[in-house]
Formats: C-alpha cells, sequence, structure tokens
C-alpha cells in the first residue's frame, strides 16, 4: 500500500512539473525525467520483492507534505484581503539513486502555495548528477551538474524542507521569499571541498556558477505587477567557506554572491510602460551557529547591494547599499518540544535607515517605511511522532522592506508601518 502510494506520488508530481515547468535547461528536465522513472521502476520492483525504501543501499525515495493556516494584518506578505489563509502549503518528493561508486543521481521536485510570498505550482528545486572526484583521510572534492542546490548560506540547503528549517516563515532579512526559487538552486555547476583534521577541525569550500529561469508570475512578484515584459538572469556566481573547529559545537562561515539580471520591456502598445534594464545583485554574509545539547544560537549579518541601469525612464540609476542581520536562539525543553526566538533587522540603504530620503527622492509615491525591515518572531514546535510535527509563530513587524514586489512596491495596500502575522503548520515526512 505504501509502495503504490510512493508510486502515486511520483506520477502526480511528474504530471504538474510537465506542464508547469516544460522551460527549465534540458539538463535539468532530463535529469528530473530520469529520477522519476526510477522512482516508479524501482518502487514497482522493491514492492514485488517486499523491499522498503530505508534498506535500498543506492535508491533512496523520500517526501513531506506540510499544511497550515496563516492570518497577516496589515500587508500583503501573503494576500491582498488581509484574511486568514491556507496558502501554506509544501509538497515535495526527492530522490537519490547511486549509479556507481562515484557517481549518483538527485532531485527534488515541490508543488508549492504561499500567496504573495512566490509563484504558485510545481517546480524543480534540483536536479543533479553528484560526482565523487576524489577522495581520502583528510579530503574530499565533488562536482554537481544540472540543476544544483545553494548550499552557500546557513539554512540555504534546508529552506526547501518544512521540517528541517527552523521556522514556517525564515528570516526575511536573509532569506527573502521573493527571491526564493532564484536562492534556491541554479542550472550549471557547482563544486565542494571538504578537509578534516583531529588538530584544526573541518572545513567546507564551495564554488557555483549559473543560472534559474525566471516565469513571468515571478517577474511581477519581484518587479511589479504592472510589468508586462521578461526578465531573465544572465548570471549566478557564488564561493562559500565553512569552519568548524575540531571537537567544538561551533561553525562559522562567509559567503559571497554576485548575479545579474536583464529586463525585456514588451512596450507601450502591450500596455508596458517600463524600460529595457539592468540589475545586478551582489550579496555577502558573515554567520556563526551553535548547536549544543538543548540550546541553539544562530545568526548571520549581510551586505548587499543592488543596482539598477533603466526601468523606470532610460537614463535611471540606483546603486544601493543595504545591510541586514538576524540572531535566532531555539531551546529544546524536551524531546518533542522546542521553542524558538528571533529578531532582525534590514535596511535598504545603509546610509538611509529611517528611509526619509526615499520617500523625498521618490515625492512621497514610495512611503519611508519601505526602506526597512524589523521583525521580533516567536515560535515552538512539537513532535507528536519521529516524523510528524506541528509548528507555530507569531511575529511583530515594523517596515514594508521585504513585501513584494521589490521594484515597484505596493503603498496603496502596504499602508502601515507596523503590522503582525501568526502561522500553524502541520508537517509530515516519509
Amino acid at each position: 500500500m505504501l509502495s503504490k502510494l510512493k508510486t502515486n506520488a511520483a506520477v502526480a508530481i511528474a504530471s504538474r512539473v510537465n506542464v508547469l515547468y516544460c522551460s527549465r535547461s534540458f539538463l535539468s528536465r532530463t535529469l528530473l525525467c530520469t529520477f522519476l522513472l526510477l522512482a516508479c521502476i524501482a518502487t514497482k520492483a522493491q514492492a514485488e520483492e517486499g523491499k522498503t525504501y530505508t534498506n535500498s543501499q543506492d535508491f533512496q525515495l523520500h517526501g513531506f507534505i506540510s499544511q497550515g493556516i496563516i492570518d497577516v494584518n496589515g500587508s500583503d506578505f501573503v494576500n491582498d484581503d488581509g484574511e486568514l489563509s491556507t496558502e501554506l502549503t509544501e509538497i515535495g518528493l526527492n530522490i537519490s539513486y547511486q549509479l556507481t561508486n562515484n557517481f549518483r543521481l538527485a532531485g527534488q521536485v515541490v508543488y508549492l502555495d504561499g500567496g504573495n510570498r512566490y509563484a504558485q505550482g510545481a517546480r524543480v528545486d534540483y536536479a543533479l548528477l553528484d560526482w565523487s572526484a576524489f577522495t581520502d583521510e583528510h579530503w574530499q572534492a565533488n562536482i554537481y551538474l544540472g540543476r544544483f542546490k545553494n548550499n552557500h548560506w546557513l539554512y540555504s540547503s534546508s529552506r526547501d524542507i518544512p521540517f528541517a528549517r527552523p521556522s514556517i516563515i525564515l528570516p526575511q532579512s536573509v532569506y527573502f521569499d521573493g527571491f526564493r526559487d532564484i536562492a534556491v538552486g541554479s542550472d550549471g555547476i557547482a563544486a565542494k571541498l571538504s578537509h578534516s583534521t583531529d588538530e584544526y577541525g573541518n572545513f567546507d569550500f564551495q564554488l557555483s556558477y549559473g543560472s534559474s529561469p525566471i516565469s513571468d508570475e515571478q517577474t511581477k512578484n519581484i518587479l511589479s505587477e504592472y510589468a508586462q515584459g521578461s526578465a531573465e538572469q544572465d548570471h549566478d556566481a557564488q564561493a562559500s567557506i565553512y569552519w568548524q573547529p575540531a571537537f567544538s559545537p561551533w561553525r562559522f562561515g562567509v559567503s559571497l554572491l554576485d548575479a545579474g539580471f536583464t529586463y525585456d520591456s514588451a512596450g507601450p502598445a502591450k500596455g508596458d510602460f517600463f524600460y529595457d534594464s539592468d540589475f545586478t545583485f551582489q550579496f555577502y554574509t558573515m554567520n556563526a551557529i551553535y548547536e549544543g545539547e538543548k540550546w541553539e544560537f544562530s545568526g548571520e549579518i549581510y551586505q548587499q547591494r543592488f543596482t539598477i541601469d533603466g526601468f523606470y525612464f532610460p537614463a535611471f540609476k540606483l546603486d544601493n547599499i543595504g545591510q541586514g542581520f538576524y540572531l535566532q536562539s531555539r531551546y529544546k525543553l524536551t524531546q518533542k518540544l522546542t521553542f524558538l526566538a528571533r529578531y532582525e533587522d534590514f535596511y535598504l540603504d545603509k546610509d538611509d535607515k529611517d528611509g526619509k530620503e526615499l520617500e523625498e527622492s521618490t515625492g512621497g509615491a514610495i512611503p519611508y517605511y519601505f526602506g526597512f525591515h524589523k521583525d521580533i518572531t516567536l515560535g515552538v514546535n512539537y513532535d507528536f511522532t519521529s516524523n510528524f510535527s506541528i509548528r507555530a509563530e507569531y511575529h511583530w513587524v515594523r517596515g514594508a522592506g521585504r513585501l513584494t514586489p521589490v521594484v515597484a512596491p505596493n503603498p496603496e495596500i502596504n499602508n502601515s508601518e507596523d503590522w503582525q502575522m501568526w502561522a500553524v503548520q502541520l508537517m509530515y515526512w516519509f
């Protein structure tokens, strides 16, 4: 019965991806089709032999289903009417198949519904070929080809799995949901080099280069609901290094990102009053995490540079340096019950932290509170079983600097400097 359910899940998600995701790169789509075909064949074969996924050394199939309710008062973070919403759905299927000792296929498809946070529908988070190029007592080198997963930030490798991340809504100062699909992974190549010794601890060096497709809905979420043209990411180059001292509960990291985007206007004849434009986004972070028996402390501090050349009119220029950080703690009261507390702060322009210059430069069209974002979060997680949990959290937010759309904000709906939200989510995984 379980095998039948898993096969049906694979087929259902495959059909959604086939319809909604046909514009992906050829390599990613080929790998994904291979994963889903292997899932169906292996599921049937293992069912006939009475085997389970957990005792298969070469093939692994896992998934998750999460559903919740969310209520936002004072912004369009989820919806425009401010009503209680069930747009808190995450369904995923991930597959791994060990081809040989040195080569592995891995992929994940998800269906998401998060309201205004990101586009509703199915997408491929990653679909890659993992090559273990070198391994010895102290060193390991891996090359990833296809749609690889972003592992550069503290929670970037777990943000796509509800039960693996620390909260329902991650700190938007770093993990902005408006950029979710672009930030999760890229089509291209990545490399990871790990070094481990008893004297100096563990080091991870990572490099990646690629790009992500941007759908029409993503274009509207990022730029403006009135943008009728098409956006494209030209490149996304990232690097990071992490160090965990020997026998230490602490881990420290630094990451760098440089990305370029273009917007091709559809022209006034098609109702597009924006112009061809170029965007650059540079993002630099430092982070640390402590993982003890009961306590966990983590934080990230970053600086970003965002430039616009065009868009509003051909000669328009913008070059902003923004800054932000968050500090987070989790306490495990019992084996089943965990509490969370977090504070985050973000400024769109480090030289205009109160947003007054933003409001003056736009003649009052964009209020000052779009220049920053501050959030105090309290949360709780309870594990009913090893694979079934419930999570709840409440946010007190000041500012609209992390709401979509980004480039041309919507002050008509977001007319409050202070707003709150709460969310409850049930999570099941297998």
